[in-house]
């Protein structure tokens, strides 16, 4: 019986994408996809979800690509821009469960620096009783270990808990941890999902 369901944030609860801002900032596409894939990359960025503050980064990235300084300072200056706002079919899932007494949790890739805000300007995060934090916890998935810390901290039975992720190979990570992993890819298959489990209702 799966009594606990754990969310990722990103791609699952918040449309959180760098092209949001960066559309404001190029003149047309193809400049800009050729500005992610080979200055401020994705890459690059994870060492944002690792703890490192955007001004260190920012800084180094700058002396590699001096003619792109605006833009570069601009991921860091303006990450509230790369928030286009909720996924309103996930978090309406979210809210049933909360309505349910779901004991509800959270484990996400995010920078420390952008989380406070965003877990004030997102109402739902109301719902969580802890939230594993890359940021803050320094460490990564697809590591194991911020699974582990969430669940010791939280003293959460893998074998009763969900998790719910848009990456397919941390849903994976977390299943040879015992827990039931979902690989997002829209609300309404995540609710069939839940609802074959016995969490939400037919």
């Amino acid at each position: 019986m799966h009594t606990t369901v754990i969310f990722d944030i990103g791609g699952v609860l918040i449309d959180w994408n760098p092209r949001h801002l960066y559309r404001k900032l190029f003149a047309n596409e193809a400049a800009m996809e050729n500005f992610l894939a080979t200055v401020c990359t994705n890459e690059w960025h994870l060492q944002h979800d690792a703890g490192r503050p955007f001004a260190e980064t920012c800084a180094e990235l700058k002396k590699i690509h001096p003619q792109h300084g605006e833009l570069i300072d601009a991921f860091g200056l303006r990450q509230q821009e790369m928030f286009a706002g909720v996924i309103p079919g996930t978090v309406a899932i979210l809210d049933r469960l909360a309505a349910r007494g779901v004991p509800l949790y959270a484990l996400t890739n995010f920078p420390a620096e952008t989380f406070g805000w965003a877990s004030k300007h997102y109402a739902f995060f109301r719902h969580f009783r802890d939230v594993a934090v890359s940021g803050r916890e320094r460490v990564l998935k697809p590591d194991p270990e911020i699974w582990r810390i969430l669940l010791a901290r939280n003293a959460i039975d893998p074998k009763r808990a969900v998790y719910i992720d848009d990456n397919p190979k941390n849903a994976e990570v977390s299943r040879t941890l015992g827990l039931h992993g979902i690989h997002f890819t829209t609300p309404e298959m995540l609710e069939r999902e839940l609802t074959a489990i016995g969490l939400l209702d037919r």
